[in-house]
């Protein structure tokens, strides 16, 4: 038995030896390259538009917080066809054409407020949009305060359209659809602020002092319904405008792993980092807590996103989890970027990862 087992390790690493050898050849190279361009420009995600009811793509679930699994918050929403944004963090627009997602179905922004982990991938957004057929300027909406930031963005990237035309040319890059245009309403209760082709969404007014306005958003398709909480401390209104929805999308900081890092940082020295660190559990919302906002609302399912700090392996998951399961013991679940919801008009819920 042992020489048997040596024989079959000698094969192995002959094999191994050999497929180092043969991947320096250019044929080799070539094909699986080849191999590699076509899987990635296959759609994998055609579920998630084709679908009869909403579909989630998570496209970033983390913070401001570094995670090398993690790009900062969005969460996109799909229905009739389209898609929408809900806000566009940083390295997010990444995991959307990742995932094979048409640039040209997104149809516009919702932005729960303006901090700089919420709004830092518009302009890829734009442009990956822009250059996949978009037909009119990509409408942001959003309370007060948004037209200061599509403004500044168009300035910002006025010449990176115009080098895009000039290089591709108007087939391509038309300047007419190029940009941002907005709309903007107040934030501060509740208001409908979309409809069209059967979707209705509403934005309602949040917690996150000294953020003001801050809004997080219900979509409604289909007798299907998703909130998403945008930043926020526990939030009656939050509670009331999700009553009933299939899923909630909270945001969650586990603060009893912030005080650790904050101890930490005060013992190394970094004073800035650790009143940072001392401050934001005022303004989010604790795992136990998303877990109560969703039970007091009745949702179906509760997703955690915005996640502070990023869990991202196993024993920190069950970390930042303690004590939900006495207060929700199931349908609970950590957002991961690259996963989707199906929710198909007919009822059920499917997730899946892209």
């Amino acid at each position: 038995m042992k020489k048997i087992l040596l024989g079959l390790g000698g094969v192995a690493v002959g094999l191994t030896a050999l497929g180092a050898v043969a991947v320096r050849l250019p044929s080799v190279q070539d094909r699986l390259f080849d191999r590699a361009l076509e899987k990635n420009f296959k759609p994998r995600a055609a579920a998630l538009w084709t679908g009869d009811g909403l579909g989630v793509f998570f496209c970033g679930t983390g913070s401001p917080l570094p995670s090398l699994k993690r790009a900062q918050t969005c969460t996109a929403i799909f229905a009739g066809g389209r898609f929408f944004l809900v806000d566009s963090g940083t390295g997010s627009w990444e995991n959307v054409q990742r995932a094979g997602i048409p640039g040209d179905r997104l149809d516009g922004i919702f932005l729960t407020h303006f901090h700089s982990d919420h709004i830092g991938d518009i302009g890829e957004a734009d442009l990956g949009s822009w250059v996949a057929g978009r037909a009119a300027p990509l409408m942001i909406y959003g309370p007060t305060g948004v037209d200061r930031v599509v403004n500044g963005l168009n300035e910002e990237f006025a010449l990176d359209h115009a080098y895009r035309t000039a290089h591709h040319g108007k087939a391509v890059a038309e300047p007419r659809s190029a940009g941002l245009a907005f709309t903007q309403f107040d934030g501060a209760g509740e208001a409908r602020v979309f409809e069209r082709d059967g979707l209705i969404v509403t934005a309602f007014a949040v917690k996150h002092d000294p953020v003001s306005p801050a809004v997080g958003y219900r979509f409604s398709y289909e007798g299907r319904s998703v909130v998403v909480s945008g930043d926020t401390a526990f939030s009656d209104n939050l509670v009331e405008a999700s009553k009933g929805a299939d899923v909630l999308i909270h945001e969650a900081q586990a603060n009893h792993m912030v005080e650790k890092m904050q101890a930490a940082a005060a013992k190394a020295g970094n004073a800035r980092l650790a009143k940072i660190l001392g401050d934001i559990p005022t303004y989010h919302t604790s795992p136990t807590d998303a877990a109560r906002a969703a039970n007091d609302a009745g949702v179906g399912d509760l997703v955690l996103t915005h996640l502070t700090p990023a869990p991202d392996n196993a024993v920190a998951k069950r970390l930042f989890l303690r004590g939900v399961d006495d207060i929700r013991a199931t349908h609970v679940k950590l957002a991961e970027d690259g996963m989707a919801i199906l929710l198909p008009k007919d009822g059920g819920l499917e997730f899946q990862s892209y």
